[in-house]
């Protein structure tokens, strides 16, 4: 089974994610291309199971757009989100892929919350779009 490392920018939030992701995303809510600082998010989810935290998190949580919360975990010292939790599906933990540093990481087959798009932003034809 594949494993994969993720971690913060800083190296001491880090996680360890076996298997492959069950759902990855591209989302171009508000919140999270403010999370980011870039134009959309991009995440994957893995059962929790198959996950393994290792270092110190500090925790902001938000309500997303369609009314659940969502917790974010990142580095207490750099503030990099390295995972997180929707409370709607506790028994998954996403990551965002850029935490992954992977350029092989599988592409999204689904992007969310188009109607926030940048118009310039350009995806794959075979992308299934959800607003």
């Amino acid at each position: 089974m594949i494993a994969r490392k993720a971690e913060c920018s800083c190296g001491q939030l880090a996680l360890v994610a076996s298997g492959e992701p069950v759902r990855i995303s591209v989302c171009h809510c508000l919140a999270c291309q403010r999370r980011t600082g870039s134009v959309f998010g991009v995440q994957a989810r893995f059962p929790a199971e198959r996950v393994v935290v290792e270092g110190k998190s500090c925790e902001y949580v938000r309500t997303a757009d369609s009314g659940n919360s969502i917790r974010f975990h990142f580095c207490p010292r750099c503030g990099a989100t390295v995972y997180l939790q929707l409370d709607s599906e506790p028994e998954l933990i996403g990551v965002p892929v850029g935490a992954f540093a992977d350029p092989y990481f599988p592409a999204p087959p689904v992007s969310i919350y188009e109607e926030h798009q940048h118009s310039w932003v350009a995806l794959p034809d075979n992308i299934e779009h959800l607003s």
